[in-house]
């Protein structure tokens, strides 16, 4: 995972965003476009209106940096947060001190004071989670709020139908301390999935019955299933990080990163050799090769390799698109460089991973994954460097353990 950016020190380079640079001694470089992410959110919140656009910045903001995504988002005018745990509030809190943060995964028990530390909410989808809070709620006296979910259809977490219809009278009593009512659609990628319909039905008929408390449903991609999907809050997620959120369409967001890796030695190798672990990719003709300090510890999965019978992703080398040759190890990639001009590719020079027209949805396919998984599994050995953000320029910052 992408490394904590509460520990990350970072340096304002130059007010020319096109002149940031990584160390010297980074292995690779995981640029960050702070202001194509605040573009992003702005697609999403002009899409979702009159409904209010709220930020889901969790797993370290899908690996791109919680601190930093969500301070330019709150310079945007994005007003609420969501994050997965307690730990990830944390991160967020110090970056936006007084915006609403809610905390998908719920109400931990004995960690009351942690909520209301962070003046953070839980999102609460159990009845036995909804008793703790009340129990902390009176003995503390915070009234802090709580998000309810309703589990309608995803059948992970949630409130049954019946369990949030029995609230209803506590709504209706006022002072209840609800500050949302959610749920979570399962197939919003799929344009005509019938389940779409089912639950964004079902979540109707609950939410019309908590009279007075915002109501949301849709992630991403239900942003785009319409505006009977929208209520009165969207939670975009992926696609703020240049993911497709129509992925039965074309991309509407702006890309967001770009991975480059090290080159760190060429070699050529004569016709009829094999390439990397088990040697499952020989050369059918004589190859140069540009071996790059990248590999699956750094989030770039073994997947996306090639053998005698299957072509892997691709990577750009001197502006052009090469294979990745053989099997892709924990910490090198081999990329077949034969067809670039002569000295083009050198030690020192940077291979592109993703950016270059290589898009995060395009490497998930060679990965066998969604491009949510790459971005969050990016490596925590990269230098990370941002660019935009509130101050119009951009910044490094070095990765460290996260």
């Amino acid at each position: 995972m992408a490394s904590d950016p509460a520990s990350l020190q970072n340096t304002v380079l130059s007010p020319d965003a096109n002149k940031a640079a990584a160390p010297a001694d980074a292995n690779g470089v995981l640029t960050v476009d702070l202001d194509a992410i605040v573009a992003n959110w702005r697609k999403l919140e002009k899409t979702a209106m009159p409904a209010e656009c709220a930020g889901v910045v969790k797993a370290n903001a899908y690996g791109c940096g919680a601190e930093p995504v969500a301070r330019a988002l709150a310079d945007a005018g994005c007003k609420m947060f969501f994050v997965a745990t307690l730990d990830e509030a944390r991160i967020v809190r110090a970056a936006v001190p007084s915006a609403p943060i809610y905390v998908l995964n719920g109400f931990f028990q004995n960690c009351g004071d942690g909520y209301a530390k962070l003046d953070v909410r839980p999102v609460i989808g159990d009845l036995n989670e909804l008793a703790e809070w009340d129990v902390f709620c009176r003995r503390s006296g915070w009234s802090g709020g709580a998000a309810i979910h309703i589990d309608t259809g995803m059948n992970r977490l949630g409130l049954t139908v019946t369990e949030a219809q029995g609230i209803v009278p506590r709504i209706n009593a006022g002072d209840h301390g609800i500050t949302l009512v959610m749920s979570h659609l399962a197939c919003a990628e799929s344009l005509n999935h019938p389940l779409n319909a089912k639950q964004v039905a079902t979540f109707r008929e609950i939410a019309s019955l908590y009279a007075g408390v915002p109501a949301s449903l849709s992630n991403s991609s239900g942003i785009y299933l319409g505006a009977q999907f929208q209520f009165d809050m969207v939670r975009p997620g992926a696609a703020l990080y240049g993911v497709n959120p129509t992925p039965e369409a074309d991309n509407p967001m702006q890309p967001v990163v770009e991975l480059k890796a090290r080159i760190i030695q060429t070699r050529s190798i004569e016709r009829g050799e094999g390439v990397g672990y088990g040697g499952t990719w020989t050369a059918r003709r004589p190859t140069k090769l540009a071996i790059v300090s990248a590999g699956y510890a750094d989030g770039y999965f073994r997947a996306a390799g090639s053998n005698d019978g299957t072509r892997g992703a691709e990577a750009v080398v001197a502006g052009k698109r090469c294979p990745i040759a053989g099997r892709v190890s924990m910490d090198l990639i081999a990329i077949d460089v034969t067809d670039l001009p002569n000295n083009a590719a050198r030690r020192g020079h940077m291979a592109t991973l993703i950016g270059e027209g290589i898009t995060v949805d395009e490497l998930a396919h060679h990965f066998g994954t969604i491009g949510y998984e790459v971005l969050t599994s990016l490596g925590r050995r990269y230098a990370r460097v941002y660019k935009g953000g509130a101050t119009g320029g951009s910044s490094v910052a070095a990765s460290s353990p996260g």
